[in-house]
């Protein structure tokens, strides 16, 4: 046995991902018009035609992961605790990889895109719409979403821990249906998938958190928000989760998560006591009923009658983010949960995950939504016009006349992005490299040059423009996956039934 052997790169995984990312990229910088046109034809067709799939897989994985929680199997350990990480450690880590920018950006604003074209034919602007609406965001990032996380994560985790596989790669969790084609074309085939599904949905996380920042600083500045000012946001950003991901899970990504979700408990703690409290808590505390009281029909609504598109563009939308990144989410929650039980995993996902976003929205949505309702600030019509970046920093503005409050949204923000892509970075290295211990990081130099290639997307999505162009590139990049976790679900229920 070699002592010290550096980590072997796997070569086909690592060169497909990189000219697939190419193919998809140079056609839109060449031909961006007649690129967005394609691509929004392709949404369509992917949205009328399979859509329904996004909300079946929903309902399938959530079942099996609570029924697998709850059952004998749940009380399998998986591993040994080898980085030693606390439940606060771990929950930051879990929460600031698997939200990114996004709660920030949807937790404020999202409400502003429903309450004219409200679900469930609601009558737009009614009481009843702004209710729904304050609530549908907190549903679209909940119990759901985060269930979407646990499947690959218990799936990858057993084979890693328990069938001491050496590899993380997604297609091992799909092994026991695969068999040896897990180890060839087919198996390479899903793990390139599952690294183009990841680039595209944290693209997208990126291209809505870097508008939300420069705007930020332009106001704080007053300096024009220009592309250039994005690229220079995207380069600051770079060069935090670059270090945190060379510095490895425990001295990089653990301390930034911790710093953080400490950050943001401080935050929204700020803007609950500076802001209306007493409206604040109603408005979440009824959310959570309208959610306990709709579920069912909220996560089975199809609009077969009607055509205004919000379960296209919104719901199977969230469900399709949730699907090209739980993948990712799978390959590092594995590699943090060691020594933790299958329903400690589960239940913890969906536990802090749900109740991390909750708080976003029920805070910062139901203090902005105040603003609207009380005529301060007309952040609908903002949104209206385009302008949901410059509308979000405009109610974190009214916070208080000091352009403090902007610095620390701004500081928070960009260590969201960080604290997301830096686990990113990782994943997409621990998939390219041949083995990876359980103690042990992939090679620095693939941690740092994905974490370079990462900003390849978000900066070609900027370009050409628009929510539009994110929503697309996940809803794409996300059909594949499908099959994938249907394979991950069988193979898993397959290993624990021959589980001694």
């Amino acid at each position: 046995m070699k002592i010290n052997q550096k980590p072997k790169t796997n070569k086909t995984i690592f060169t497909a991902t990189l000219a697939v990312l190419l193919a998809c990229i140079v056609p839109v910088i060449l031909m961006p018009e007649e690129s967005q046109s394609t691509l929004t034809i392709v949404k369509i067709f992917i949205e009328d035609n399979f859509g329904n799939l996004y909300q079946i897989l929903a309902m399938l994985v959530l079942f099996f992961v609570l029924w697998l929680a709850f059952s004998k199997y749940g009380k399998i350990t998986l591993g040994n605790n080898d980085y030693n990480f606390s439940t606060y450690s771990w929950a930051s880590m879990l929460f600031c990889a698997g939200v990114a920018t996004g709660v920030i950006y949807w937790g404020t604003i999202e409400w502003a895109y429903y309450i004219d074209s409200p679900p469930l034919g609601i009558t737009p602007n009614s009481t009843e719409a702004v209710e729904f609406s304050a609530s549908y965001g907190m549903f679209h990032w909940g119990v759901i979403g985060w269930a979407f996380y646990c499947l690959p994560a218990v799936a990858l985790s057993y084979v890693y821990y328990i069938k001491k596989s050496p590899t993380l790669r997604i297609s091992k969790a799909c092994s026991r249906v695969l068999g040896k084609y897990a180890d060839g074309v087919l198996g390479n085939i899903i793990d390139v998938l599952f690294m183009i599904g990841l680039l595209g949905s944290t693209g997208t996380s990126m291209g809505l958190g870097v508008p939300m920042i420069t705007a930020g600083i332009s106001s704080i500045f007053e300096i024009p928000d220009t592309f250039g000012l994005k690229l220079i946001v995207i380069f600051c950003c770079t060069v935090v989760f670059a270090i945190s991901v060379y510095l490895g899970l425990g001295k990089g990504i653990k301390r930034l998560s911790n710093i953080n979700t400490s950050l943001a408990f401080v935050f929204l703690a700020f803007v609950l006591l500076i802001g209306p409290t007493v409206f604040i808590i109603k408005m979440s505390v009824n959310s959570v009923g309208i959610i306990s009281q709709n579920f069912i029909r909220m996560l089975t609504w199809t609009e077969p009658l009607a055509n205004t598109r919000f379960v296209e563009d919104w719901t199977i939308f969230y469900w399709a983010w949730w699907i090209a990144v739980g993948p990712f989410m799978g390959v590092f929650i594995t590699k943090i949960s060691g020594g933790r039980t299958i329903k400690q995993v589960i239940l913890g996902t969906i536990f802090f995950g749900s109740i991390g976003c909750a708080l976003f929205y029920g805070i910062l949505g139901n203090y902005a939504l105040n603003m609207q309702l009380t005529g301060e600030l007309d952040l609908l019509e903002m949104v209206r016009n385009g302008n949901t970046s410059k509308a979000i920093i405009a109610a974190i503005a009214s916070l208080g006349p000091s352009k403090l409050i902007l610095i620390v949204f701004c500081v928070m923000s960009v260590i969201f992005v960080a604290t997301s892509f830096d686990s990113t970075s990782y994943a997409l290295a621990s998939c390219t490299t041949k083995e990876v211990e359980s103690h042990k990081d992939p090679a620095r130099w693939q941690r740092l040059f994905w974490a370079v290639v990462l900003i390849l997307l978000p900066i070609v999505l900027m370009y050409i423009g628009g929510l539009e162009s994110l929503k697309i590139a996940v809803l794409i990049s996300a059909l594949p996956l499908v099959i994938v976790y249907v394979l991950m679900g069988f193979s898993l229920f397959k290993n624990l039934k021959e589980h001694q």
